[in-house]
């Protein structure tokens, strides 16, 4: 199996809810972190965690989650966390072939996410997974070499400057899922009506 690594995105400051650390909300009393890193299943560590703006001690990170800023450069969202993880991957001493990402504030990732993911991504540059034709380009999987120079391209201003328009850039396919008990899976947490809707599918079990 090619060697891996994970990172989620958990920079996301919740304007649209108060400007709170969306990492840190709880769905169905866990915290929404934990769920998708547990939802991962057993991933080589450490897991990394882009924190964009949100600073680390906020996110009472364990021993297997690593903290990792964006580059100090005119990007942010979650195309900066993913620079900022291949910054970090460039200099481990091992090489990396593939980095999953997902996102903090899906709290219903499948947990098969990471399995399918690694067998769809061969013979591809990178795989977005989705839902009824809808792409969620922040839970995809990229192959590190076709990414290799994105933190040097965000320093230089030359990124795209969204994941949406990294992976059109490698013309990655979407990867559907089937729906699962209470709608999307990839359902995120925008909005209060958001938050709403995912502690009501939580309740559900």
């Amino acid at each position: 199996m090619a060697r891996f690594a994970a990172v989620v995105l958990a920079g996301g400051r919740g304007e649209r809810l108060g400007g709170v650390v969306k990492a840190n909300l709880s769905i169905g009393g866990i915290r929404l972190l934990d769920r998708v890193v547990g939802a991962l299943g057993d991933l080589p560590s450490p897991i990394l965690v882009a924190h964009g703006a949100v600073p680390p001690a906020q996110l009472d990170l364990g021993p297997a989650l690593l903290p990792v800023p964006d580059l100090a450069a005119d990007y942010a969202g979650p195309l900066a966390g993913l620079a900022g993880a291949v910054a970090w991957l460039a200099r481990a001493e091992t090489p990396t072939e593939l980095i999953l990402s997902v996102a903090a504030d899906t709290p219903f990732v499948p947990t098969d996410f990471t399995s399918r993911m690694l067998e769809a991504v061969q013979g591809q540059q990178a795989v977005v997974a989705g839902h009824r034709g809808e792409r969620y380009p922040t839970n995809a999987i990229w192959r590190f070499a076709a990414i290799a120079h994105l933190h040097d391209q965000v320093l230089a201003g030359t990124a795209p400057r969204s994941l949406k328009r990294l992976a059109e850039g490698l013309h990655a396919p979407l990867l559907e899922w089937p729906e699962i008990a209470g709608g999307d899976p990839f359902a995120n947490a925008n909005t209060p009506a958001d938050l709403a809707a995912l502690e009501a599918r939580a309740r559900l079990g």
